[in-house]
């Protein structure tokens, strides 16, 4: 396939989304009476969703037929404004903000749209069915997210989230279009993997604003180093799994990498809030044991999941990697239940598996 390099505006772009995803992070931090209310797990959730839709709308245009052209790059920072709107409209008070929440994220969407229609006028054969199909029925799911203006209290979210979800499922419905017209999966993964890098850094800063280590106090100085310890050893795993042991000339529609990275990314996210919540000690202990274990166990299975199907097949896992993986998960997790442990102990804990998990998956 066509070698395709990642371009600047591209990256600019991404440092968008990243700010709306820290934005975002930022609701798992609101503890109440030692735990995290489900309210605001559940508006973590419903403001993510969005975020990650509206960066893998465009980020599949231009995978499968952005040229940076002049009126491409045009759309793109039209789009950048609407981003921005969308970014500031993020709050945990999420109803006084949401019409010009729906404005941002409308305007992405159509933008997206618009250009599919656009470049099905310059394509043939398989490709021009593609754009044609992903240009007409995302206006389905745009309509129905409009109409949420003409609603009040839960049921306008009901019709947003509606429209977002039958947004999601046009690309699964119309896979027997997009398998003929495949995503160039060396770029596609290079644009999951640096918005993820992103993400990684985005972690380590936002966890050092958090613990701020001064002078002597070294049980800040140990937790800053093992949270180190921790993300590097995830961003091992990651970027050696990507650079070395995916076959990145296959040719699929690429679903599992787009869908599979929905997860991933919430899982850091929830990471970087469970090293900041750890640390802060403002979380009960069994509550904070069950969420940092939840988000390190769907980060697992989602990296699994993402990385089975596209690496050699040499050097994918088997049922006792997965089996291995687990079991380590579930005797920390279990240990910490039967007796209480500090919480460095835990972030210790949870380096090792990541260590454990990095060395068998990239050798």
């Amino acid at each position: 396939m066509e070698e395709k390099k990642v371009t600047w505006l591209e990256l600019f772009f991404d440092l968008l989304f990243v700010a709306a995803v820290a934005t975002t992070t930022h609701v798992l931090l609101h503890v109440e009476k030692g735990y995290i209310h489900p309210e605001y797990l559940l508006k973590f959730a419903l403001m993510f969703i969005p975020i990650w839709w509206s960066w893998v709308g465009q980020t599949l245009f231009i995978n499968r037929f952005g040229q940076d052209f002049l009126h491409q790059r045009l759309l793109m920072i039209l789009q950048m404004v609407f981003v921005l709107t969308m970014i500031s409209s993020l709050s945990v008070d999420f109803d006084q903000y949401y019409l010009s929440f729906l404005i941002g994220y409308i305007g992405i969407r159509t933008l997206t749209a618009i250009q599919y229609l656009v470049v099905q006028r310059l394509e043939e054969g398989d490709r021009k069915k593609a754009a044609w199909f992903l240009g007409t029925r995302f206006w389905i799911g745009i309509i129905i997210s409009f109409l949420s203006i003409f609603f009040d209290s839960w049921i306008r979210y009901a019709v947003l989230y509606a429209g977002i979800a039958v947004d999601i499922i046009v690309p699964v419905y119309g896979r027997k279009y997009l398998v003929k017209a495949p995503t160039n999966i060396a770029h596609l993964l290079e644009r999951f993997a640096l918005l993820t890098l992103i993400l990684f850094g985005e972690s380590v800063v936002s966890t050092l604003s958090v613990l701020q280590p001064q002078k002597g106090d070294w049980d800040s100085i140990s937790f800053s180093i093992v949270s180190f310890i921790l993300i590097i050893s995830m961003w091992w795993q990651y970027f050696d799994n990507v650079e070395k042991k995916v076959n990145k000339s296959i040719q699929t529609a690429g679903q599992t990498i787009i869908y599979g990275h929905l997860f991933i990314l919430i899982s850091l996210s929830m990471i970087a809030a469970s090293i900041k919540l750890l640390f802060l000690h403002e979380a009960h202990y069994s509550f904070m044991l069950y969420f940092v274990f939840s988000s390190v166990l769907l980060y697992f299975l989602a990296t699994t999941t993402v990385f089975h199907q596209y690496r050699y097949e040499q050097h994918r896992l088997t049922i006792y990697h997965l089996g291995l993986f687990l079991g380590i998960l579930a005797v920390f997790f279990i240990i910490n239940l039967i007796m209480v442990v500090p919480n460095i102990v835990i972030m210790g804990e949870l380096s090792l598996f990541f260590i454990i998990y990095a060395k068998l998956t990239t050798t």
